[in-house]
């Protein structure tokens, strides 16, 4: 059973964080609190996440030089980051935010709906991505434990049929995902042709991506196993 997303709120201001807890609590995900920089660094160290709303006017370390810090490690690299600002410098300044590897740059004030729409997106795809990792592995101990049982001209084990049907039903849920992020990518285009819808799109294309080629290399004849897609 694939517990809750975790999602990172960094911002300086108690005030703030309360105002996105209030907009997120409809998710019913699990919302963790950071107030620096330095803080959401450390609370990546040991959490997977699977979006980070940073705020980029702070004190110490910005939401840019955060950012950085984000993207240079390989652990939490690919996870959404949307910057959240006060301030508008013009087209040069959310530049740099897509430079420093956001997804969205939002103002503030923003359209709770808004937000919470976006944010809702990436926590669907991580889960989405949870649960195919999770079924990958099981149907890796289970070709395990079969000895490798194939499906033949001949006829099938019990094993391989459970394998087969397995492999079915992942492609069918892979196939659904990637209907629905076609659909949305397609939304974005229609919305908008700024940094952050075309972001997003590669985001999500490079995920669903990935997903399917791990599936791939799963069907019989392969010859071996991959290893259970990155959880990032």
């Amino acid at each position: 059973m694939v517990q809750k997303a975790k999602i990172l709120l960094v911002d300086d201001r108690p005030e703030n964080l309360l105002a996105l807890e209030a907009i997120l609590s409809a998710l019913d995900q699990t919302l963790v609190r950071a107030s620096s920089g330095e803080e959401a660094l450390k609370a990546l160290l040991t959490d997977d996440f699977a979006v980070i709303l940073l705020d980029v006017q702070m004190p110490g370390m910005d939401g840019f030089e955060t950012a950085a810090h984000i993207k240079r490690r390989e652990r939490t690299r690919d996870i959404p980051i949307i910057f959240l600002t006060a301030i508008n410098h013009g087209p040069h300044h959310t530049f740099r935010g897509y430079a420093a590897g956001a997804v969205d740059y939002i103002s503030k004030p923003f359209d709770p709906w808004v937000l919470r729409a976006k944010v809702s997106v990436f926590v669907e795809l991580y889960m989405k991505n949870c649960q195919l990792r999770e079924q990958a592995a099981l149907l890796r101990l289970q070709l395990d434990s079969g000895g490798g049982v194939q499906p033949s001209a001949v006829g099938v084990g019990s094993a391989g049929r459970e394998s087969v049907g397995l492999l079915a039903e992942l492609s069918a849920r892979l196939a659904a995902v990637e209907e629905q992020a076609e659909a949305l990518s397609k939304q974005l285009d229609d919305e908008s042709s700024d940094g952050a819808a075309v972001a997003t799109a590669a985001h999500l294309e490079r995920k669903l991506t990935g997903l399917r080629r791990a599936l791939d290399a799963l069907e019989p004849g392969t010859g071996s196993l991959p290893a259970p897609p990155s959880q990032n």
